[in-house]
């Protein structure tokens, strides 16, 4: 999961590209829904082949404390006030602004994090 995270977080960063599979239902009801409905994201959404540790290509783990602190570094550097995420494509969502990548960013981490109890 710890992985998962900053790959997700590189994708915001733009140094992760992933294939669209956006379309017009998940780029208007199905954001909004995510964004701002007030509910917890439901398990067993599918990611992004590019992202998925276990099916896919992303980062396999290392050494645990290595991979959390450069899930920290990444997310200090998408937090950073100088950070611009204008214009980068989520596979999901499509283009997205720097606050929406911040919102999508928080609510993908607090939907793993409670997976784990944490």
């Amino acid at each position: 999961m710890v992985c998962h995270l900053a790959d997700a977080l590189r994708l915001g960063t733009g140094q992760m590209p992933a294939r669209s599979t956006t379309n017009l239902l998940k780029r208007t009801l199905v954001k909004w829904i995510a964004f701002y409905a007030p509910i917890p994201w439901p398990p067993g959404i599918p990611t992004s082949m590019e992202i998925d540790q276990f099916a896919g290509c992303g980062t396999k783990p290392a050494e645990f404390a290595i991979d959390v602190a450069q899930v920290e570094a990444l997310l200090d550097r998408v937090t950073a006030s100088s950070m611009r995420l204008n214009g980068v494509p989520h596979p999901f969502f499509g283009v997205l602004s720097t606050s929406e990548w911040l919102r999508w960013g928080y609510l993908h981490m607090d939907h793993h994090l409670r997976q784990f109890g944490a």
